[in-house]
């Protein structure tokens, strides 16, 4: 189903799909449900003009997508006592952008390990991804080796998988990670 709303003044109808998915339902799919749904996503030609605080969500670790050790992390990423709250970003060009992790210790909120992003190949599956690139100086040794790629499956709602980089240019898949720019946490 499909809803339509009414812009402008003269009665133009725009046509909006209505949400199907949100972080609550993404982090209740497994690895091989999440890496179709990734494989499905696209991305919006309108990337670099989102700005803003997309709640996050770590959704799966690898291996790690069944059974009572799955519920608990389910349940503890979901929650506030989660550390990581999303991330940020911000445009520099038509084509490309930056950004920066959010991290709450307890009452503490903190702003670390920036990143670029731009459109690159899939490590995945070949396809175009927006790439989260951490191999930055400014940050730890351990955190350029981050790869984060996105898609988006709905409007406003990405999906995409965290990989550590090895010497020879590819990389391991080490969980599945959610952003929900429809519902960004107040700055």
């Amino acid at each position: 189903m499909v809803a339509q709303v009414f812009v402008g003044g003269l009665g133009a109808r725009e046509e909006v799909a209505p949400r199907t998915l949100g972080l609550d339902d993404l982090a209740g799919h497994t690895e091989d449900e999440l890496e179709s749904l990734y494989r499905a996503g696209s991305v919006p030609a309108d990337f670099f003009e989102r700005q803003g605080r997309p709640k996050g969500r770590m959704l799966a670790v690898r291996r790690l997508d069944r059974g009572a050790p799955f519920d608990l992390l389910r349940s503890f990423a979901g929650s506030l006592r989660f550390p990581w709250g999303g991330k940020s970003f911000f445009r520099v060009a038509h084509d490309q952008g930056r950004g920066i992790n959010r991290v709450r210790l307890g009452p503490a909120r903190f702003e670390w390990y920036p990143f670029d992003t731009r459109v690159e190949t899939s490590l995945v599956d070949g396809r175009p991804t927006v790439l989260l690139d951490y191999d930055k100086p400014e940050n730890p040794f351990f955190i350029r080796r981050i790869r984060d790629e996105i898609r988006e499956l709905e409007p406003g709602l990405f999906l995409g998988p965290a990989m550590w980089k090895d010497d020879r240019g590819g990389a391991a898949h080490v969980l599945w990670f959610a952003l929900d720019f429809r519902d960004p946490e107040p700055s």
